[in-house]
């Protein structure tokens, strides 16, 4: 009997893969479940799964330096007396002081700024760095009420309230004791150093009632001069959407499950909520069915990396986008200067997610003083200001080619999609054919 006969290669399962079987034995080994921050990690339909028709003999394209491609926006014209305007259809997501250093709070507000954008607080409050930094501030009203108080509102050039978050929606995010500081905790009525769990619904509504009730009062605290958002999740985008409208919102924003948030559990990023991709269309019927498509402005966001990302997403429909995880790395997060010290953390650079622990080497999501004093906020401001205008460069870019004289007149139509899932959550064809899947068998 032949017993050199050589042996098969092990083969490994793809349901129960290597970090499948390490939460196992961690979930065994420990009691309690996984919390970290950043968005999902799994491989979804995302914007890269569609491309643009760039213009040739059917439409012309513009020329780059010699016609005019528009990038400003105006949100909330439906109510307030004083709409913000944006030089460019990018915005920053709320992060909230506690979660971030000072100093990366005032670098987003510093950007912002120089490009001509918007920023928002976040949960938490406003820090007095971050308003004299940021010409337009957008100040979030969560169900936690953490740092709340009518002076800010009225400080504020608009009112964000949060319903949802793409990452969790229909969960509250949470803050460990370590980066409850003695500041944090005056500005949030906490005690130092203990873990809190921001509440998942407002304390003062259980629907959309109360959601117009709240809305009227937050205009009569500001006069109504200030634009107010209403922030949902990417779960039931049409009817939530419509809701919001009714409700009296100026603005919607629109957070799909490939957002980020700075902690909760990792079963609510992985499972909870739709693809930002799948979110957008939904939305835009909504506004389409109330007639309120472009007078509600729609903002959507969860994973805008890029200018393409940007341009696609006003193509489906939005008015603009909103940016978080891009933002903090534009400011040096993950950044493999810090590798050393990443990996004495035990992990590296670009798969750093642990925020809540609070130990950033970067600075940026952590309150401790020694390492948030390695974030210069000018420096960093300035590399958000830089990624900003790559984005929307880019963006005119694509406009331009597809023979648009502002971002804003791009349109499904000037698409198509490299997989049958993204046509089918886009309502696109899929490329080489006129197939819409689910729109016209």
């Amino acid at each position: 009997m032949d017993t050199n006969i050589p042996r098969t290669t092990p083969r490994k399962s793809s349901l129960f893969d290597d970090y499948t079987l390490s939460e196992i034995r961690r979930a065994a080994s420990t009691g309690i479940y996984d919390i970290r921050g950043g968005g999902a990690k799994r491989t979804l339909p995302h914007f890269d799964d569609l491309l643009f028709l760039g213009a040739s003999m059917s439409r012309y394209p513009l020329e780059g330096y010699r016609e005019r491609c528009d990038t400003n926006v105006v949100l909330g014209t439906r109510y307030a007396e004083k709409p913000i305007e944006l030089k460019i259809p990018i915005t920053i997501a709320g992060m909230s002081f506690g979660s971030l250093s000072a100093q990366a709070k005032e670098a987003l507000g510093r950007g912002a700024t120089i490009a001509g954008t918007s920023t928002t607080t976040g949960d938490g409050g406003m820090t007095p760095e971050e308003r004299g930094q940021s010409k337009t501030l957008v100040y979030q009203y969560l169900p936690s009420r953490y740092g709340m108080n009518p002076d800010d509102l009225r400080k504020a050039d608009a009112i964000e309230i949060v319903v949802g978050q793409g990452a969790k929606p229909g969960g509250g995010g949470m803050l460990l004791g370590q980066k409850i500081t003695d500041r944090v905790a005056e500005m949030r009525t906490l005690p130092k150093g203990v873990d809190q769990r921001s509440a998942c619904r407002h304390p003062d509504w259980t629907g959309p009632d109360d959601l117009a009730i709240k809305i009227q009062e937050l205009r009569e605290i500001t006069a109504w001069q200030k634009p107010i958002y209403i922030k949902i999740g990417g779960a039931r985008p049409f009817y939530d959407t419509a809701l919001a409208v009714k409700a009296g919102a100026d603005v919607v924003v629109l957070d799909g499950m490939q957002g980020g948030t700075a902690a909760t559990q990792e079963v609510f990023i992985e499972h909870v909520g739709q693809p930002t991709l799948a979110c957008i269309r939904p939305a835009v019927d909504a506004l389409k069915e109330l007639d309120m498509h472009r007078k509600v402005q729609l903002i959507v966001s969860g994973g805008i990396r890029n200018g393409a990302d940007v341009a696609k997403a006003l193509a489906l429909g939005a008015d603009a986008v909103s940016i978080g995880t891009a933002a903090l790395v534009a400011l040096g997060d993950n950044d493999p200067h810090w590798e050393d010290d990443y990996n004495k953390l035990g992990t590296t650079a670009g798969a750093y997610d642990d925020w809540h622990e609070g130990r950033d080497p970067a600075g940026i999501s952590t309150q401790d003083s020694e390492l948030s004093k390695r974030l210069d906020p000018v420096l960093a401001g300035r590399r958000l200001a830089n990624y900003l205008g790559v984005l929307t460069l880019e963006a005119q870019t694509l406009a331009r080619a597809c023979g648009k004289s502002h971002v804003h007149n791009l349109e499904p139509e000037d698409m198509v999609a490299t997989t049958v899932e993204a046509a089918a959550m886009a309502r696109i064809p899929l490329a080489g054919t006129t197939w819409i899947p689910g729109a016209n068998g």
